[in-house]
């Protein structure tokens, strides 16, 4: 680091993430957990995708970038529910259940709610700013979520502490998400080819596009859930009360009284 720089703050990344390993770990825990990380999905898309599917189709620039809004507040809103089963899934358990994921991350639903739609006017905004700004905002925001639920802070603070943790490791994350993205729209272009031949008209492209948001949104949440933990270190700790610390089993007990006391 500079010498003009402040001095680093604890969990700031120490270390560069490989791009594979964190395609890896997220194939890994969705393939473990695939019951009910789809359950969550479903239970957050249907109504996210009945909502945007309104906007898009109302017409209109405005319209459109709305529903890109209210897409990308459900997604953080999804990252937040998984990001429990990934903690869990690191420490070497797997008994979360779809009602375990709601119930971690009920605390934090208004916040959640609130960093995606500033998360989604803000890379909006950035794409009409000639895509590149939209781009490294994408990049330097996309831990925010996780942070969220797992160190408390509320939505402008989730931006600044994505941050810190993404700098350093802008290349790598962006490597991730691209990656995250590609498998993502290969996946809704497989859906879409097969469902053009099942049915037409809007209800089959709203039942189609919840499909592949349910299956889809696993993959960027987890993503950027297994980036967070891996940058924030040991900082990513949920904020639960610490019960003090038993003494020793071989604390000597204390000395007795002398004899000429009694």
């Amino acid at each position: 680091m500079e010498a003009a720089q402040p001095p680093v703050a604890p969990g700031e990344p120490a270390k560069r993430i490989g791009v594979g390993d964190v395609i890896g770990e997220t194939f890994s825990i969705y393939g473990q957990n695939v019951g009910t990380l789809l359950g969550a999905a479903l239970a957050v898309f249907v109504v996210i995708g009945l909502v945007s599917g309104i906007l898009q189709h109302s017409g209109g620039l405005i319209l459109v970038l709305l529903a890109t809004a209210v897409s990308l507040a459900g997604q953080a809103l999804f990252t937040g529910f998984v990001v429990e089963l990934v903690s869990d899934v690191r420490d070497g358990r797997r008994d979360q259940t779809i009602g375990d994921l709601f119930s971690a991350a009920s605390p934090y639903i208004l916040p959640l709610i609130g960093f995606g739609i500033l998360f989604g006017i803000g890379i909006a905004i950035g794409f009409i700013l000639i895509v590149i700004p939209g781009l490294i905002l994408l990049t330097f925001w996309s831990l925010g979520a996780p942070a969220i639920v797992v160190e408390g802070v509320g939505p402008i603070d989730a931006f600044r502490r994505s941050w810190q943790l993404v700098r350093g490791n802008a290349w790598p994350v962006f490597g991730v998400l691209v990656i995250a993205f590609v498998i993502v729209v290969v996946i809704q272009a497989i859906l879409a080819a097969i469902a053009n031949p099942i049915g037409n008209g809007e209800a089959s492209t709203w039942i189609a596009s919840i499909v592949s948001g349910t299956i889809t949104a696993p993959i960027y949440a987890l993503a950027v859930t297994v980036m967070y933990f891996e940058l924030a270190g040991e900082t990513a700790a949920p904020a639960t009360p610490q019960t003090a610390a038993p003494p020793p089993a071989s604390a000597p007990p204390p000395p007795s009284a002398p004899p000429d006391a009694l």
